[in-house]
């Protein structure tokens, strides 16, 4: 029994300075070993590792996307000279975990993290910067807002490539202009809106003027072109019907004389109150004074 004692405690030490030897990585970490608190190696793959206890020490790192979270809205000023307030997110990772370690400050991975963020974000505000005072309001809210989150996240990206970190991704968050402003663009917008609305009347005016323009001319057109045809057509037809009348009557001239005498009488007695101061013996009653038959060749009137 007293000769196990001391193998059993033999095992114990040897057990306790096996696992004081032996460090794992996760996969979603760094390790960095130190030996008397000076760096000598860097583990980046998951696995097991060993140390030599009391001599060498053991750090990790996160190795996962990590988020940068803007804390307020930084204002920044367009190339019109107008005030926008920004509002960012980032997303970075560690690649070098031994540039990141000799770079940033801090001595665990927490502070660490925090130097690295305020690294980083005072990068890409001064980038963002540069970004948005090349554009105008327009641009950098809508029109060329991928652009602009494209430039800033490879250029903070360079940067951030001295220090051991990679920027995955910025995104603008939130651009909008201020609430002393607003009014002002508000009401620039209105103006402009009336004056291009009032450009649009005033070209539909034209046009229309245009359109009645051109419609009244081609009335007239149609109109005259109609008028010149119905006057052609009806002197066609005077035309036919004289020749009719003419052929008619030239087979009996001394009837035709009789016709016209009766159409004259029909026309001038219509009306009763009618006064005509006429001498008996003249041709307009040649035809009632030979109502008789006295006439010769003069067509007799039947009674019915």
């Amino acid at each position: 029994m007293k000769t196990a004692m001391p193998i059993v405690a033999f095992l114990v030490a040897a057990l306790l300075v096996l696992s004081q030897s032996i460090y794992t990585v996760d996969q979603r970490q760094y390790a960095i070993k130190f030996q008397l608190g000076e760096f000598i190696d860097a583990k980046t793959e998951a696995g097991l590792y060993f140390k030599v206890p009391l001599l060498q020490n053991i750090k990790f790192y996160d190795r996962r996307i990590l988020l940068l979270d803007a804390p307020r809205p930084d204002r920044i000023t367009t190339s019109e000279k107008k005030p926008l307030n920004v509002d960012f997110i980032a997303y970075w990772r560690i690649v070098d975990v031994r540039r990141y370690y000799q770079s940033v400050g801090g001595d665990d991975d927490a502070s660490k993290q925090d130097a690295a963020k305020q690294r980083l974000a005072q990068t890409i505000r001064a980038i963002l910067g540069q970004e948005i005072n090349k554009r105008t309001i327009h641009e950098a809210i809508s029109a060329e807002r991928d652009k602009i989150m494209t430039e800033t996240r490879q250029r903070a990206d360079a940067d951030a490539k001295q220090i051991g970190v990679e920027i995955v991704d910025v995104r603008l968050r939130r651009v909008e202009l201020p609430e002393e402003v607003l009014a002002q663009v508000y009401q620039r917008m209105e103006s402009e809106r009336k004056r291009v609305a009032n450009e649009l009347r005033s070209q539909g005016g034209a046009e229309s003027e245009k359109i009645r323009a051109d419609a009244d001319r081609q009335r007239e057109v149609i109109l005259a072109d109609a008028y010149k045809q119905a006057q052609k057509t009806k002197g066609d037809g005077d035309a036919k019907a004289s020749a009719i009348y003419a052929a008619a009557y030239g087979q009996n001239p001394e009837f035709y004389s009789f016709y016209r005498s009766l159409e004259t009488y029909k026309a001038t007695f219509r009306n009763k109150s009618d006064i005509m101061v006429l001498d008996p013996s003249s041709e307009f009653f040649q035809y009632l004074k030979q109502s008789g038959g006295g006439a010769k060749g003069a067509p007799r009137a039947r009674a019915k």
